[in-house]
């Protein structure tokens, strides 16, 4: 299984991950190996969602990659009539016009998807969490004889990855007919607990309403999770001002998102066996020695970086300056992109090894 984190344009930085994983399936393979073909399931929320589809379409990551130096550009196109705090950012047309090209008027039931692939929105009318998948045996695939709802099978690829991808105050959000004459309103996956999908995707897998039920083990299943960048937003107490408690307020909102990516980069290195961990935060560290009650129930790999200057430096040889350093940080600056890709670059070389695609014996590697 393949989860893929949202981030906006850091997404470029997944991209290189896969880069790295796909040489070395193709190195041991003696072929040209196209990740969608390779994993049972692939999945994301936001940009995730956009890079999940691809691969499941069967584009390699020299596609991805091309897309996303292609797509950004025209994607974060600011509106000129827009209206400060009452428009979106961006005018959505250029993003839906660079996901069209990808998946043209294709439904979640294409005979074009290679893979099993779920995409992670959130209906904001409804206040509740949608994970949309191709998995035939799921409720609501199919439209029931009295009518009562749209099957998820007939819902457009275009519709559910603008829906993804619908970053409240960026992007205007995303009507999809769910109801004959009811419209749901989706907003970005990302604004949900699953930012980072892994741990909804394997509760999928599992859960029996679905009816997928894969069986658990480290030597049954395999959960990839790819991060986008992550940094602790820090909160310079000397810059509050009068505003206080508005700026307190808005920079708990904007952290809820990490939390919730912490809390299952936790779950999952605690149900899992990994060769790469990773550290949650300083009191649990990354629970390498902390086994689940039950044995692991699958071996879990995370890549990821983190934007942050020490970080970056101590691992990866980068020095950034500040200004560099906020810019790889922003999911909207399409400048950005060449200096994101080149940190996935470094730490995908560094991260991604043979050893962990082969089927032979893990080894933990260095802290991360």
């Amino acid at each position: 299984m393949l989860s893929l984190d949202g981030g906006g344009v850091r997404g470029v930085i997944s991209v290189a991950f896969l880069e790295r994983i796909e040489a070395i399936l193709s190195a041991q393979a003696g072929e040209n190996v196209r990740l969608g073909d390779w994993f049972d399931l692939v999945g994301g929320a936001s940009t995730g969602a956009i890079i999940a589809t691809g691969l499941a379409l069967g584009k390699t990551t020299a596609d991805l990659k091309d897309i996303y130096y292609r797509l950004a550009p025209h994607a974060f196109r600011r509106s000129r009539l827009r209206i400060p705090l009452l428009q979106p950012k961006f005018d959505v047309t250029g993003l839906r016009r660079e996901i069209e090209a990808i998946v043209g008027e294709q439904t979640l039931d294409s005979g074009e998807l290679r893979t099993g692939l779920g995409i992670v929105a959130k209906r904001v009318d409804t206040a509740s969490l949608w994970i949309v998948a191709n998995n035939p045996r799921a409720p609501y695939w199919d439209t029931p004889r009295d009518g009562n709802f749209i099957a998820n099978r007939q819902y457009k690829l275009i519709n559910l990855l603008r829906a993804s991808t619908a970053a409240p105050t960026y992007f205007e959000p995303e009507s999809i007919p769910i109801l004959e004459n009811v419209q749901g309103l989706f907003i970005d996956g990302g604004v949900s607990p699953h930012n980072n999908p892994a741990l909804a995707l394997f509760m999928m897998t599992q859960l029996k309403p679905y009816r997928l039920c894969w069986e658990t083990g480290c030597d049954k299943l395999t959960v990839v999770s790819i991060g986008t960048g992550g940094y602790r937003q820090r909160l310079d107490r000397a810059s509050l001002g009068r505003m206080q408690n508005i700026t307190i307020a808005l920079h708990a909102l904007r952290t809820v998102m990490d939390d919730s990516q912490g809390l299952a980069l936790a779950l999952m290195q605690w149900f899992g066996q990994s060769p790469t961990p990773w550290s949650v935060n300083s009191e649990m560290q990354d629970l390498l020695h902390d086994l689940f009650p039950a044995g692991p129930l699958f071996r879990f790999l995370r890549y990821d970086v983190r934007l942050e200057a020490d970080w970056l430096t101590e691992h990866l040889g980068v020095k950034l300056s500040e200004k560099d350093l906020a810019r790889v940080r922003e999911m909207d600056n399409p400048d950005s992109i060449p200096l994101a890709y080149e940190i996935g670059r470094l730490a995908a070389e560094r991260q991604v090894k043979a050893e962990h695609w082969n089927g032979g014996a893990d080894t933990p590697s260095p802290r991360l």
